[in-house]
């Protein structure tokens, strides 16, 4: 087995199906990624676009809203598989960023429409507490 470090300039243009395995956070799940036939690769998958709150924040109402948007995040994934596209490796932790799509549509724009998640395009993140 060859393994290659993912480059942040590398994409992979997708959809590539996957199996949820569990949900981490409001905007990051384990999957294993089907990219051969009878091959998967188990990945950690951050949501492109979107910003959860931290579990593991000292502010009680950020941790309260946190484990709002892992529960729904969970919940919108329950219908595994999924498709990831537009899939970016390199700065983000040991995850993979990708567009996460269930057979009922794009899961980020669910999440901000019902305001358990901000906007994200990089730099650097804005507190959930004051």
């Amino acid at each position: 087995m060859v393994v290659c470090a993912v480059d942040a300039r590398d994409e992979i243009s997708g959809p590539v199906t996957a199996t949820v395995m569990r949900v981490i956070d409001g905007d990051t799940f384990v999957a294993e990624a089907h990219v051969w036939p009878g091959e998967t690769v188990r990945v950690s998958v951050r949501i492109r676009g979107i910003d959860a709150p931290e579990l593991h924040s000292r502010c009680p109402r950020e941790r309260l809203a946190a484990a709002e948007a892992r529960d729904a995040l969970a919940a919108l994934l329950d219908t595994s598989p999924v498709k990831i596209t537009n899939i970016g490796g390199g700065k983000y932790y040991g995850r993979v960023l990708a567009d996460v799509e269930t057979e009922d549509g794009e899961v980020a724009p669910v999440l901000l429409s019902r305001a358990l998640v901000r906007y994200y395009s990089g730099g650097r993140r804005q507190p959930y507490c004051g």
